[in-house]
């Protein structure tokens, strides 16, 4: 898929600090706070963020940023923390101008930065996905002096593997985000580390994540959230994932079966991610006429399109044979859409669905 049109802004932080932001897709807006390995300028033509983006903007207008120190944000004279970091949300939040949309935080800090927005704007924030993510970082979860020098090597490897060419000891830092990347994804990725920021900004940046802890900010969320960890990642322990979604009030937690930090479109996980994205976020804003067909938006992508074969008169095993999913799951879905739309039977909601433009493809 090529890069839709994006447009790329500046705004100011309240610090002072300029922050880049880009614009591109169409829809429902989601704003993108992402793994802070990244480059608004070179995204797009990444082989490991090229497929996120294509799939982000498929339904959505998406807003992302760089990272104070990194890409197109200022990089000199920049303090890291936590509180720094929420404040660079907040100031690319006001320019674009959002009122209310959906958060998405991947990786440990941006998933922080992202609880914490959607906790002091819970107004503004409708569903919060997070992918990555934890509630201590490994300075604050080290329980031992044999963690904290352990966290401590890692900073001293990356300081010293950032400028440094020679394999494996150069590209520490990659293998351990994508230890399944094929060759291509991994030079590509370790050359845009080093187009991202410096090697003094980048440890800076890593040691304040390090030392964050929002164990009592993650109780305080109270928009509906999505919390998805691979089983063996690397980076940030599975466990840590689990119990992230514990403390956030009703969320759903997604356990996907992959080794890396960074999920790769080349890997079976990659779809069961994108379903599971799909069938939490609530679909575009229909178009669709009739009476009161505002109440459709409050279903999820896959709702809607169970809603559309529904509306077609197709059963829960045609309909399930269809979106390839099995007749009890799109039994379940069916069942949820009667109780979205406080209706009763079958029935009326195939007469509701086809007042308001579902189904009118065989209907016609």
């Amino acid at each position: 898929m090529p890069a839709p049109a994006e447009q790329i802004r500046f705004c100011a932080s309240r610090d002072g600090a300029r922050i880049a932001y880009a614009t591109c897709g169409a829809g429902p807006t989601l704003v993108w706070a992402a793994h802070w390995v990244h480059h608004l300028k070179f995204d797009w033509d990444s082989p490991v963020w090229h497929p996120w983006l294509s799939m982000l903007t498929r339904r959505h207008r998406i807003i992302r940023y760089d990272w104070r120190g990194c890409g197109l944000s200022d990089r000199d004279r920049v303090e890291f923390s936590l509180e720094k970091h929420v404040e660079d949300l907040e100031a690319v939040v006001q320019a674009a101008g959002l009122e209310r949309f959906v958060l998405l935080g991947t990786g440990g800090g941006a998933g922080a930065v992202a609880m914490m927005h959607a906790v002091q704007h819970s107004e503004q924030v409708s569903h919060l996905v997070l992918f990555g993510c934890q509630a201590r970082g490994r300075l604050a979860r080290a329980m031992t002096t044999e963690q904290v020098e352990e966290a401590e090597a890692r900073l001293k490897v990356y300081e010293l593997g950032w400028p440094n060419e020679i394999p494996g000891y150069g590209q520490f830092f990659t293998a351990l985000h994508m230890p399944d990347a094929t060759a291509e994804q991994m030079r590509e990725y370790n050359h845009l580390l080093r187009l991202t920021t410096s090697p003094r900004n980048a440890i800076g940046l890593i040691r304040a994540l390090f030392a964050t802890d929002v164990r009592g900010i993650a109780p305080q969320v109270r928009c509906p959230t999505l919390v998805l960890h691979a089983r063996q990642d690397a980076i940030i322990p599975f466990d840590e994932g689990r119990a992230l979604a514990g403390l956030i009030p009703g969320a759903q937690f997604v356990p996907l079966e992959s080794r890396n930090y960074v999920l790769l479109e080349t890997e079976p996980a990659w779809q069961q991610f994108v379903e599971a994205l799909e069938d939490f976020l609530p679909s575009s804003p229909a178009t669709r006429g009739g009476e009161g067909g505002a109440v459709f938006n409050e279903l999820t992508a896959r709702e809607h399109q169970v809603l559309e074969l529904v509306a077609q008169g197709l059963d829960n095993a045609t309909i399930g044979a269809r979106l390839q999913i099995s007749e009890r799951t799109a039994r379940n879905h069916v069942s949820t859409i009667l109780g979205k739309l406080g209706i009763n039977t079958r029935a009326q909601v195939i007469v509701r669905a086809r007042e308001a433009g579902f189904g009118r493809e065989k209907v016609r």
